[in-house]
Protein backbone atom coordinates (compact mmCIF):
# COMPACT_ATOMS: atom_id res chain seq x y z
CA UNK A 1 0.00 0.00 0.00
CA UNK A 2 1.40 3.70 -0.83
CA UNK A 3 2.40 6.21 1.39
CA UNK A 4 -1.19 7.85 -0.03
CA UNK A 5 -3.55 5.09 0.47
CA UNK A 6 -1.82 4.37 4.05
CA UNK A 7 -2.64 8.49 4.39
CA UNK A 8 -6.11 8.05 3.60
CA UNK A 9 -6.63 5.20 5.48
CA UNK A 10 -5.71 6.64 8.39
CA UNK A 11 -7.59 9.59 7.66
CA UNK A 12 -10.14 7.45 6.94
CA UNK A 13 -10.26 5.62 10.35
CA UNK A 14 -9.87 8.94 12.64
CA UNK A 15 -12.95 10.48 10.63
CA UNK A 16 -15.00 7.15 11.89
CA UNK A 17 -13.84 7.22 15.30
CA UNK A 18 -15.42 11.39 15.10
CA UNK A 19 -18.52 10.29 13.84
CA UNK A 20 -18.30 7.32 15.99
CA UNK A 21 -17.77 9.47 19.10
CA UNK A 22 -20.18 12.03 18.12
CA UNK A 23 -22.71 9.71 18.11
CA UNK A 24 -21.63 7.92 21.47
CA UNK A 25 -21.61 11.27 23.19
CA UNK A 26 -25.03 12.57 21.72
CA UNK A 27 -26.57 9.15 22.85
CA UNK A 28 -25.15 9.72 25.96
CA UNK A 29 -26.37 13.11 26.16
CA UNK A 30 -29.70 11.82 25.48
CA UNK A 31 -30.00 10.65 28.94
CA UNK A 32 -31.10 12.16 32.56
CA UNK A 33 -30.72 10.46 35.79
CA UNK A 34 -33.95 10.62 37.96
CA UNK A 35 -34.09 10.21 41.65
CA UNK A 36 -37.10 8.70 43.01
CA UNK A 37 -38.31 7.03 45.90
CA UNK A 38 -38.96 2.87 46.71
CA UNK A 39 -42.39 3.10 46.36
CA UNK A 40 -42.64 4.57 43.13
CA UNK A 41 -40.41 2.34 41.50
CA UNK A 42 -41.68 -0.81 43.23
CA UNK A 43 -45.57 0.07 42.47
CA UNK A 44 -44.17 -0.53 38.22
CA UNK A 45 -45.42 3.09 37.47
CA UNK A 46 -42.05 3.80 36.58
CA UNK A 47 -41.29 1.21 33.72
CA UNK A 48 -44.86 1.85 32.36
CA UNK A 49 -44.09 5.95 31.98
CA UNK A 50 -40.18 5.46 31.31
CA UNK A 51 -40.63 3.39 27.90
CA UNK A 52 -43.87 5.78 26.77
CA UNK A 53 -41.37 9.01 27.43
CA UNK A 54 -38.56 6.96 25.72
CA UNK A 55 -40.65 6.71 22.48
CA UNK A 56 -42.00 9.90 22.45
CA UNK A 57 -38.89 11.80 22.97
CA UNK A 58 -35.77 9.32 22.33
CA UNK A 59 -34.30 10.77 25.96
CA UNK A 60 -33.54 7.29 28.08
CA UNK A 61 -33.90 8.21 31.84
CA UNK A 62 -31.66 6.49 34.61
CA UNK A 63 -33.53 5.57 37.91
CA UNK A 64 -32.46 6.02 41.08
CA UNK A 65 -34.76 4.65 43.65
CA UNK A 66 -33.90 4.97 47.35
CA UNK A 67 -35.81 6.31 50.20
CA UNK A 68 -36.92 10.05 50.81
CA UNK A 69 -34.47 11.43 52.91
CA UNK A 70 -31.64 9.56 50.52
CA UNK A 71 -33.47 10.96 47.96
CA UNK A 72 -32.76 14.19 48.76
CA UNK A 73 -29.46 13.85 50.16
CA UNK A 74 -27.87 11.71 46.48
CA UNK A 75 -29.67 15.18 44.80
CA UNK A 76 -28.12 17.53 46.74
CA UNK A 77 -24.71 16.45 45.72
CA UNK A 78 -25.77 16.90 42.05
CA UNK A 79 -26.24 13.40 41.44
CA UNK A 80 -29.85 13.91 39.51
CA UNK A 81 -31.43 15.64 37.21
CA UNK A 82 -34.81 15.44 38.49
CA UNK A 83 -36.47 14.67 41.00
CA UNK A 84 -39.52 12.64 41.92
CA UNK A 85 -41.12 11.61 45.05
CA UNK A 86 -43.84 12.28 47.54
CA UNK A 87 -42.78 14.15 50.99
CA UNK A 88 -44.18 17.75 49.83
CA UNK A 89 -42.51 19.58 53.12
CA UNK A 90 -38.94 18.37 52.54
CA UNK A 91 -39.20 19.53 48.46
CA UNK A 92 -40.83 22.77 49.14
CA UNK A 93 -37.33 23.42 51.09
CA UNK A 94 -35.28 21.94 48.42
CA UNK A 95 -36.50 24.28 45.93
CA UNK A 96 -36.73 27.49 48.41
CA UNK A 97 -32.67 26.36 49.92
CA UNK A 98 -32.46 26.55 45.75
CA UNK A 99 -31.32 22.62 44.54
CA UNK A 100 -34.20 22.63 42.35
CA UNK A 101 -35.37 25.08 39.86
CA UNK A 102 -39.10 24.81 40.91
CA UNK A 103 -42.13 22.16 42.42
CA UNK A 104 -44.90 19.94 40.32
CA UNK A 105 -47.47 18.05 41.14
CA UNK A 106 -47.60 15.36 39.53
CA UNK A 107 -50.05 12.88 41.19
CA UNK A 108 -51.70 11.68 43.52
CA UNK A 109 -51.91 8.40 45.54
CA UNK A 110 -53.39 7.39 48.88
CA UNK A 111 -52.17 5.67 51.70
CA UNK A 112 -54.49 3.05 53.63
CA UNK A 113 -54.35 1.53 57.07
CA UNK A 114 -53.82 -2.47 57.23
CA UNK A 115 -54.75 -4.69 59.76
CA UNK A 116 -55.78 -7.93 61.34
CA UNK A 117 -58.96 -9.03 59.97
CA UNK A 118 -60.00 -9.64 63.39
CA UNK A 119 -59.56 -6.18 63.76
CA UNK A 120 -58.77 -6.00 67.84
CA UNK A 121 -58.92 -2.17 68.07
CA UNK A 122 -62.14 -1.63 66.36
CA UNK A 123 -60.77 0.64 63.41
CA UNK A 124 -62.51 -0.58 60.66
CA UNK A 125 -64.29 2.53 58.63
CA UNK A 126 -63.19 4.88 60.80
CA UNK A 127 -61.29 8.13 60.19
CA UNK A 128 -57.33 7.96 60.08
CA UNK A 129 -56.95 9.99 63.37
CA UNK A 130 -60.27 7.99 65.67
CA UNK A 131 -58.19 4.72 64.19
CA UNK A 132 -54.41 5.70 65.37
CA UNK A 133 -56.14 6.61 69.00
CA UNK A 134 -57.90 3.44 69.12
CA UNK A 135 -54.70 1.18 68.40
CA UNK A 136 -52.62 3.32 70.83
CA UNK A 137 -54.65 2.97 73.52
CA UNK A 138 -55.54 -0.35 73.05
CA UNK A 139 -51.89 -0.70 72.77
CA UNK A 140 -52.78 -2.90 69.68
CA UNK A 141 -49.58 -4.32 67.80
CA UNK A 142 -48.33 -1.46 65.49
CA UNK A 143 -45.67 -1.93 62.56
CA UNK A 144 -43.85 1.37 61.60
CA UNK A 145 -41.21 1.34 59.05
CA UNK A 146 -38.83 3.98 60.45
CA UNK A 147 -36.54 4.62 58.06
CA UNK A 148 -37.04 8.28 57.11
CA UNK A 149 -39.27 7.57 53.88
CA UNK A 150 -41.94 9.44 52.78
CA UNK A 151 -44.54 6.84 54.15
CA UNK A 152 -42.82 6.67 57.50
CA UNK A 153 -43.04 11.01 57.50
CA UNK A 154 -46.19 10.72 56.97
CA UNK A 155 -47.23 8.24 59.70
CA UNK A 156 -45.55 10.35 62.14
CA UNK A 157 -47.44 13.39 60.85
CA UNK A 158 -50.71 11.53 61.19
CA UNK A 159 -49.64 10.26 65.07
CA UNK A 160 -49.66 14.48 65.47
CA UNK A 161 -53.18 14.36 63.84
CA UNK A 162 -54.43 12.09 66.12
CA UNK A 163 -52.85 14.17 69.18
CA UNK A 164 -50.62 11.50 69.96
CA UNK A 165 -46.90 11.88 71.11
CA UNK A 166 -45.65 8.72 69.66
CA UNK A 167 -42.46 9.21 70.87
CA UNK A 168 -43.78 9.40 74.30
CA UNK A 169 -46.96 6.91 73.96
CA UNK A 170 -44.57 4.13 71.75
CA UNK A 171 -43.96 0.83 74.11
CA UNK A 172 -43.77 -2.94 73.56
CA UNK A 173 -47.05 -2.41 70.71
CA UNK A 174 -45.31 -0.33 68.82
CA UNK A 175 -42.76 -2.15 66.60
CA UNK A 176 -40.57 -0.98 64.54
CA UNK A 177 -39.44 -2.75 60.42
CA UNK A 178 -37.11 -0.46 59.57
CA UNK A 179 -37.12 -1.37 56.13
CA UNK A 180 -38.89 -1.06 53.10
CA UNK A 181 -42.48 -1.37 52.54
CA UNK A 182 -42.95 -5.11 52.07
CA UNK A 183 -40.65 -6.26 54.81
CA UNK A 184 -43.20 -3.66 57.29
CA UNK A 185 -46.31 -5.52 55.53
CA UNK A 186 -44.15 -8.86 56.21
CA UNK A 187 -44.00 -8.04 59.55
CA UNK A 188 -47.15 -6.82 60.46
CA UNK A 189 -48.96 -10.22 58.68
CA UNK A 190 -46.19 -12.02 61.02
CA UNK A 191 -47.34 -10.12 63.75
CA UNK A 192 -50.84 -9.60 63.40
CA UNK A 193 -49.94 -6.02 63.49
CA UNK A 194 -51.50 -2.61 61.98
CA UNK A 195 -49.37 -0.80 59.61
CA UNK A 196 -49.71 2.21 57.28
CA UNK A 197 -49.08 1.77 53.56
CA UNK A 198 -49.45 2.75 50.39
CA UNK A 199 -52.01 1.44 48.40
CA UNK A 200 -49.94 0.47 45.89
CA UNK A 201 -47.46 -1.51 48.38
CA UNK A 202 -50.74 -2.98 49.34
CA UNK A 203 -52.17 -4.10 46.05
CA UNK A 204 -48.76 -5.52 45.06
CA UNK A 205 -48.47 -7.55 48.23
CA UNK A 206 -49.53 -11.09 47.98
CA UNK A 207 -49.37 -13.08 51.05
CA UNK A 208 -51.49 -11.14 52.86
CA UNK A 209 -52.31 -13.83 55.50
CA UNK A 210 -54.58 -12.45 58.07
CA UNK A 211 -54.32 -9.29 57.10
CA UNK A 212 -57.10 -6.43 55.64
CA UNK A 213 -57.52 -2.84 54.33
CA UNK A 214 -59.38 -1.53 57.38
CA UNK A 215 -59.21 2.42 57.01
CA UNK A 216 -59.53 4.07 53.93
CA UNK A 217 -60.83 7.33 51.87
CA UNK A 218 -59.81 9.96 54.55
CA UNK A 219 -58.32 13.04 53.14
CA UNK A 220 -55.57 12.93 55.30
CA UNK A 221 -54.46 9.91 53.58
CA UNK A 222 -53.62 11.56 50.25
CA UNK A 223 -50.05 10.98 49.44
CA UNK A 224 -49.09 13.96 46.85
CA UNK A 225 -46.31 13.57 44.28
CA UNK A 226 -44.37 16.31 42.63
CA UNK A 227 -41.54 16.25 40.16
CA UNK A 228 -38.56 18.82 40.26
CA UNK A 229 -35.87 19.54 37.84
CA UNK A 230 -32.86 20.32 39.79
CA UNK A 231 -30.65 24.04 39.52
CA UNK A 232 -28.17 24.93 37.03
CA UNK A 233 -26.80 27.35 39.10
CA UNK A 234 -26.07 24.95 41.88
CA UNK A 235 -25.10 22.14 39.40
CA UNK A 236 -23.61 23.29 35.75
CA UNK A 237 -23.25 19.64 34.75
CA UNK A 238 -27.55 19.40 34.95
CA UNK A 239 -29.23 18.22 31.29
CA UNK A 240 -31.32 21.13 31.69
CA UNK A 241 -32.98 20.82 28.56
CA UNK A 242 -33.55 17.68 28.77
CA UNK A 243 -34.32 17.40 32.20
CA UNK A 244 -37.06 20.40 31.90
CA UNK A 245 -38.74 18.20 28.75
CA UNK A 246 -39.45 15.20 30.95
CA UNK A 247 -41.04 17.28 33.51
CA UNK A 248 -43.51 18.70 30.58
CA UNK A 249 -43.75 15.72 29.72
CA UNK A 250 -45.09 14.11 33.18
CA UNK A 251 -47.49 17.58 33.48
CA UNK A 252 -48.85 17.25 29.67
CA UNK A 253 -52.09 15.90 28.90
CA UNK A 254 -50.17 12.80 27.03
CA UNK A 255 -47.92 12.40 30.36
CA UNK A 256 -50.96 12.57 32.67
CA UNK A 257 -53.34 9.87 30.56
CA UNK A 258 -49.91 7.26 30.88
CA UNK A 259 -50.15 7.92 34.22
CA UNK A 260 -53.98 7.61 34.42
CA UNK A 261 -53.21 4.51 32.83
CA UNK A 262 -51.07 2.37 34.57
CA UNK A 263 -53.28 -0.20 36.93
CA UNK A 264 -52.17 -3.29 38.69
CA UNK A 265 -54.54 -6.19 39.35
CA UNK A 266 -57.37 -3.73 37.09
CA UNK A 267 -56.87 -1.02 40.21
CA UNK A 268 -55.79 2.30 39.17
CA UNK A 269 -52.70 3.56 41.45
CA UNK A 270 -51.97 6.95 40.89
CA UNK A 271 -54.64 10.15 39.62
CA UNK A 272 -52.84 13.05 37.71
CA UNK A 273 -53.54 15.98 39.14
CA UNK A 274 -50.74 18.47 37.13
CA UNK A 275 -53.23 21.39 36.89
CA UNK A 276 -52.10 22.18 40.32
CA UNK A 277 -48.49 22.63 38.91
CA UNK A 278 -46.43 25.48 40.08
CA UNK A 279 -45.84 24.80 44.02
Amino acid sequence: MGRLSVACALLCGLGCGLVLGAVASSAEDRTIVLASTTSTQESGLLDHLLPVFRDKTGIDVKVIARRADEVLDGARKGEADVVLMHARPQEEKFVADGFAVKRFDVMYSDYVLIGPKSDPAGVKGKDIATALKAIEAKGAPFVTRGDRSGTHAAELALWIVAGIDIAAAKGAWYREAGQGMGAALDTARAANAYVLSDRGSWISFRERGDLDLLVEGDKRLLNQYGVMPMSPEKFPSVKKELAQGFVDWLVSPDGQAAIAGYKVDGQQLYFPNAEKSGG
